[in-house]
């Protein structure tokens, strides 16, 4: 990336989908297999036993049928349609999915421009684009309960990202009891024992593993199509599971509803395909579940439904690993359980990933704390290893494998999770479909109405197993979209507050030359409010200059203003004073730093940060800086870095590009300001703003008491709490030696 395209202003240069076409395409299509189809991928391993438990009677041939029916009309219509050819369209222009992406379409965040980062002087807190009264009446209504629904619908990806290695790996290491019926009693340690090396290799990045994953996914998928094309010789009739009235009559027939619980089983990790494509793209994955996925899948169902036919009461023992062709214990069995304990570990991969990628828009929107992100793709910048989350999500795998130590309780807990995600994610695209893709209302209730009414079905189920193990997960998301609504909510009132009381320079600062007169406040609203100072008569050198720090206060009784003034020491030193929040204008903490430390570097730097949608930016291009002409020695910059940049302010290459603006703005006397900048340089110290939340009173008639105190527990014992524990400091690589936190009282 040039300096021009930095330079534009606005986020001309952003981030975007992948984009790629030939060889380039088909290996990233290869990589899906080890990362996102490994979930869906090994639903057959439990299945069918979901469906029929091992310890029941084998069900009827026309149970069965009607049993794959619902299977193979449930995989395509979910993970094909659904997902595959219709949310992937729903992606954000960056290719992040999942339902905290379909809400970022619904509000997308304010794009960031570059110069009013930089700007010091102005008119600001006051947003002069007209809007729409009706539009932002009904847009503010509808805002948080998306956003609720959204939130809760990414914490229950977050605990899917548990169970899913959970169910996936008992599911695997169950099956050798099979064989070896002694080792029946250990399933549990063996299966943390794998569960401990799949997050161990996260921090190798997601291209590593899938790089790793996919051949062992890819013969997966074939050995699965393979005994399916097998198994279905056995009984040719079992593609009458084609034919849709099948399924119907099966509940029908038996009313028993609670067979969809079972049936919800394969559609599992169909919400990672969406999640995931960020890590890839669109059209990579619909390449890979089209032309592998999928087929592999049906036929392998349609195999075991065909052999549970043929051989119910011995299949029903183990539907997946009883359905192998040959003898158990023969060569071709141990092939399949060495290839599916593989595969089960790769399935953990899909939802883990998945969450990180969610994650990463949370974080990014200010619904939860700046945790520290990894990025680990040198390309593609959603490819990224959150430490903590990794760490959280095996203590919490490793918990549920030794609570839930019945494979069919821990199955009955999975469901509930995957359900209720992908029910969130149809709401959120019907209303997608009407308010962003501004289609006729007709077909965003087509939508609704149609996969709805599945996602409806198998969410009613899946209520039903809450008393079952499902209130786990329930528990679990409740818990973490607790923590997300309250961080965001706290984040909004703190930069509202900010935002609020930022300021222009000239309105607190002004300078005072001995052969002139003092510069006296404007009224609100002059027009030299908005115009810098004039500079036909700027002085030739800023000692002789004072500044003053100007405090405005209302008389009583009158609107006008009396400015009281403190003289500014002039400090030989640099200061990096980093504006955190985005906008321009000076923050308030700058403001109370001033008013309570009456002094001014001689060089003093406000850097805003922009993370550009490149692995790496280089040094001369980094740092852009904009000189304030009314006071000497501040300017404005901002640090543009790459995703895979270390936060890590080199102070002698900034030096460096203000020498440069100084020696263009000014050769004559550029020499002695170069001087300056080089000489107070050396002592450099950084100035990092942290606002001490307090809550406001406000007004609820009656309830204002309990109003008041749940407010003031929200946000100064728990949410002033997590901030001082999840600092903006925690990634960067500036010594801690260098950094001074400056904490300003907010009242919000």
């Amino acid at each position: 990336m040039s300096l021009p395209a930095l330079e534009s202003g606005t986020s001309t240069y952003k981030r975007r989908a992948l984009q790629l076409k030939g060889s380039a395409l088909l290996g990233l299509s290869f990589q899906t297999l080890g990362i996102i189809y490994s979930d869906i991928g090994t639903s057959p391993l439990y299945v069918l036993n979901g469906i029929w438990p091992a310890s029941a009677a084998a069900p009827s041939q026309e149970d069965v049928i009607g049993g794959v029916s619902a299977i193979v009309w449930a995989i395509s219509l979910l993970p094909l349609i659904k997902y595959v050819f219709i949310s992937l369209r729903f992606a954000t222009q960056e290719g992040e999915g999942g339902s905290f992406a379909l809400f970022q379409g619904l509000y997308p965040p304010r794009v960031k421009n570059l110069d009013d980062d930089r700007a010091l002087t102005g008119d600001y807190g006051i947003d002069s684009r007209p809007i729409s009264p009706e539009k932002s009446k009904l847009k503010d209504k509808m805002r948080w309960p998306l956003l609720i629904w959204c939130l809760f619908g990414t914490s229950l990806t977050m605990a899917d990202g548990m169970f899913t290695p959970a169910v996936s790996v008992t599911s695997a290491v169950g099956g050798i009891a099979v064989a070896q019926a002694s080792v029946a009693d250990h399933i549990v340690p063996i299966s943390i024992a794998f569960l401990l090396v799949i997050f161990f290799v996260q921090q190798f990045g997601t291209a590593k593993l899938a790089y790793t994953f996919s051949p062992i996914a890819f013969i997966w998928f074939l050995l699965l199509a393979a005994t399916g094309i097998y198994n279905i010789t056995s009984f040719p009739g079992i593609f009458r599971a084609f034919d849709p009235s099948r399924a119907v009559m099966l509940f029908v027939r038996t009313g028993d509803y609670d067979l969809l619980a079972g049936v919800l089983l394969a559609v599992t990790g169909c919400e990672a395909i969406f999640a995931n494509v960020g890590q890839f793209n669109a059209l990579s994955i619909q390449l890979s579940f089209g032309f592998l996925v999928y087929p592999s899948l049906i036929l392998a169902y349609l195999g075991q439904g065909a052999k549970l036919i043929t051989d119910g009461d011995n299949v029903i023992l183990n539907v997946f690993y009883r359905s192998i062709p040959g003898p158990i214990n023969g060569g071709l069995w141990w092939v399949m359980w060495i290839v599916a304990l593989l595969a089960t570990i790769i399935a953990s991969q899909a939802m883990i990933t998945a969450t990180f990628s969610l994650l990463q828009q949370v974080i990014s929107m200010k619904s939860l704390p700046p945790l520290r992100m990894l990025y680990t793709s040198e390309t593609i910048q959603g490819q990224i290893y959150i430490p903590a989350i990794n760490w959280s999500l095996m203590i919490g795998t490793i918990v549920i494998v030794a609570a839930f130590s019945d494979l069919s309780k821990l199955t009955n807990a999975y469901g509930f999770a995957v359900a209720t995600v992908m029910f969130s994610t149809t709401i959120l695209i019907g209303v997608h479909i009407r308010y962003v893709k501004m289609l006729p209302g007709v077909v965003a209730l087509a939508y609704l109405l149609v996969f709805g009414f599945f996602d409806g079905l198998f969410w009613g189920a899946s209520l039903r197993k809450i008393p079952h193990g499902a209130w786990v997960p329930l528990m679990i998301g409740s818990c973490i979209a607790l923590v997300m609504i309250l961080w965001t909510w706290g984040k909004g009132l703190e930069d509202a507050f900010d935002g609020k009381n930022r300021r222009n320079l000239r309105e607190f600062i002004q300078r005072d030359e001995k052969s002139r007169v003092t510069i006296r406040l404007e009224p609100h609203g002059s027009e030299s409010e908005t115009e810098d100072v004039l500079m036909d008569d700027a002085p030739q050198s800023d000692e002789a200059s004072t500044y003053y720090y100007i405090d405005s206060v209302s008389s009583k009784g009158s609107h006008n203003q009396l400015a009281q003034r403190r003289e500014l020491a002039r400090i030989p030193t640099c200061a990096v004073f980093h504006k955190i929040t985005e906008g321009s204008g000076v923050p308030h903490s700058f403001i109370g730093l001033v008013r309570q430390w009456p002094a001014l570097p001689e060089v003093l730097i406000f850097l805003s940060v922009s993370v550009v949608p490149i692995a790496r930016v280089p040094v001369e291009d980094r740092y852009i800086v904009t000189k304030v002409r009314s006071i000497e020695g501040f300017y404005g910059v901002t640090y543009c870095i790459g995703f895979r940049d270390n936060f890590d302010v080199k102070i002698d290459d900034l030096v460096e590009m203000l020498c440069s603006l100084e020696q263009k703005a000014d050769p004559q006397r550029s020499g002695y300001l170069i001087d300056k900048i080089r000489r107070v340089s050396a002592n450099t110290t950084h100035i990092v703003p942290h606002y001490h939340v307090v809550s406001k009173k406000v007004e609820a008639g009656k309830l204002s008491v309990v109003v008041n105190y749940v407010r003031k527990y929200l946000i100064e014992d728990i949410y002033r709490r997590l901030a001082t524990m999840f600092p903006e400091t925690a990634n960067w690589l500036t010594s801690a030696d260098e950094i001074i936190h400056v904490g300003i009282n907010a009242v919000i």
